[in-house]
């Protein structure tokens, strides 16, 4: 097996969750048998919200770009990145280094496309919207993307599990049944933040975690060499 990098802690729970989901992917039978996995969690990583949303507030690419040649210098030969917005830095980050970029955004399309799915409703920070980050994977597989109407309540939600609190799934199934309601056929959990509370998630709703996504394509890369 290859060792994949990580550029993590955007957020920190979201690095974890993504190493936990990984362990679980493996049928392994002993510590030989998981992924390796060379883990850069770095948390000070320049806020994506700052920098896409309020328009302020220092540049992620560098940093992403130093973490990215660092993940190489330490025997990564792939890297992953648990943040749908910090891909708006995935050309900073490939023109970087010659490591490959295990795309969680191509991913995650082509996955809803395999599925069947046409208009998703994603759950996203704003930034993501803003910036287009699933546009043009979207557009390559005529997939529709939909937002919620107003953002304000699911960058709370976001912001509410940077701060520890991971009771928000209540409020995260109504945004989700909103955007079904509006026409969606699937919801997507664009947020790494958010993959925190599908747990709580009611059965029967149907919706895509890009974490899942990408998680798979670790595991998967990893193993194959």
């Amino acid at each position: 097996m290859i060792p994949v990098g990580i550029l993590g802690g955007m957020g920190p729970e979201a690095t974890i969750l993504l190493m936990q989901k990984v362990l679980a992917a493996v049928p392994a039978r002993d510590d030989a048998d998981h992924v390796p996995l060379i883990v850069h969690q770095n948390p000070q990583v320049p806020s994506r919200i700052k920098a896409l949303i309020e328009g302020q507030g220092a540049d992620p690419a560098p940093v992403l770009q130093r973490m990215a040649r660092d993940l190489q210098a330490a025997g990564a030969r792939a890297l992953a990145m648990p943040c749908n917005t910090a891909h708006h830095y995935a050309p900073a980050i490939r023109a970087a280094c010659g490591l490959p970029l295990l795309d969680m955004v191509e991913l995650t399309a082509a996955r809803l496309a395999r599925e069947g799915a046409q208009r998703v409703g994603l759950l996203a920070s704003p930034a993501v919207r803003i910036t287009g980050v699933f546009d043009a994977a979207f557009a390559a597989r005529g997939l529709t993307a939909c937002y919620p109407e107003d953002d304000a309540p699911i960058l709370a939600l976001i912001r509410a599990v940077k701060s520890g609190d991971t009771n928000g799934a209540p409020a995260l199934a109504k945004a989700a049944l909103a955007l079904l309601d509006a026409g969606c056929d699937r919801a997507l959990i664009a947020c790494t933040e958010l993959s925190l509370l599908t747990p709580g998630l009611p059965a029967g709703l149907p919706w895509t975690d890009s974490l899942d996504c990408l998680v798979a394509e670790v595991a998967r890369r990893a193993r194959a060499g």
